[in-house]
């Protein structure tokens, strides 16, 4: 989702493309990753798009993930090589040309309850940039992992932690919300997970923004506000104008596999950061796009 959309803004903003998919790159194999960035280096055209103008200077962008959130606590190996391993090797390609690097994280890195605190992180109180990070399940560790990998190998880094991510083109919470609309006339959703939602149309030029911008270090990009998955389900149906009742169950209900964080919404502290629009607005330009591909 999010790459499709990086590629258009990317292209909307000037920029020439070289996308590369699982199939040509796997950030996992050293040699793919120092064939690829040579490649980059070397200026190669763009094979997702062909923008007029030239870039000053190249620039990655890590969207690669494994993101199965249940499956990280069985896949464990493999969640940490793709979500650690794999950007860390890329960072350090990258460092090794002078290249800058953003790489793509997660609210995950929190684990809804701050460090010595006696409770929940309380509604109202984003996790910001300075916060420390405490996962506390299998894929929060492993992007962590990655987060610490990319600093670790010294080059130009930006490290964007985002959220709850829908959009045009993969598998999401919306999209799952509007089948299951048609399908039932009741669904039950959990209520006691809170984060911010955020719709990949508005990160993906954000993210050229900090490209351009030359912003470094750890950034917090995500939707404005904050909502529980029921109540995220609630304004899916509300904006859709779909009948469809949405019931409030607890995580231990829900039957999931890995722990989430029960509080996980991110807000930035730096002044060097644009934020996002309100997550409502997020949904309401993913539903128009949607519309307008299912009439064409």
């Amino acid at each position: 989702m999010l790459a499709a959309d990086l590629i258009r803004a990317a292209d909307r903003a000037g920029h020439r493309v070289l996308a590369l998919p699982h199939a040509q790159l796997d950030i996992c194999d050293e040699r793919q990753v120092t064939a690829a960035l040579e490649r980059l280096a070397d200026g190669e055209p763009a094979e997702a798009s062909g923008a007029a103008s030239e870039d000053p200077s190249p620039a990655i962008v890590n969207c690669a993930a494994f993101t199965d959130v249940d499956g990280a606590e069985q896949r464990r190996e493999e969640a940490f090589a793709v979500n650690a391993e794999g950007p860390g090797l890329l960072a350090q390609a990258a460092a090794a040309r002078s290249i800058p690097l953003l790489h793509i994280s997660s609210d995950y890195v929190f684990g809804g309850v701050r460090p010595g605190a006696a409770g929940a992180h309380a509604p109202g109180d984003p996790y910001r940039e300075s916060d420390p990070p405490a996962p506390c399940g299998a894929y929060g560790m492993s992007k962590r992992a990655g987060e610490e990998a990319v600093a670790a190998a010294g080059g130009q880094h930006t490290i964007v932690r985002s959220s709850w991510l829908f959009g045009l083109g993969g598998r999401n919470f919306v999209a799952t919300m509007l089948r299951l609309a048609g399908e039932r006339g009741a669904v039950s959703v959990v209520d006691d997970q809170v984060g911010t939602p955020t719709w990949t149309g508005h990160l993906a030029p954000a993210l050229i923004g900090l490209l351009e911008r030359s912003v470094r270090g750890i950034v917090h990009l995500a939707g404005g506000g904050e909502v529980s998955w029921c109540g995220f389900a609630r304004e899916i149906f509300r904006q859709a104008e779909l009948d469809c009742r949405v019931q409030a169950i607890g995580s231990a209900e829900s039957g999931r596999a890995a722990p989430r964080p029960a509080y996980s919404a991110l807000a930035s502290e730096r002044s060097d950061v644009i934020a996002l629009p309100p997550w409502q607005q997020g949904l309401e330009g993913y539903l128009a796009a949607r519309a307008g591909i299912m009439r064409a």
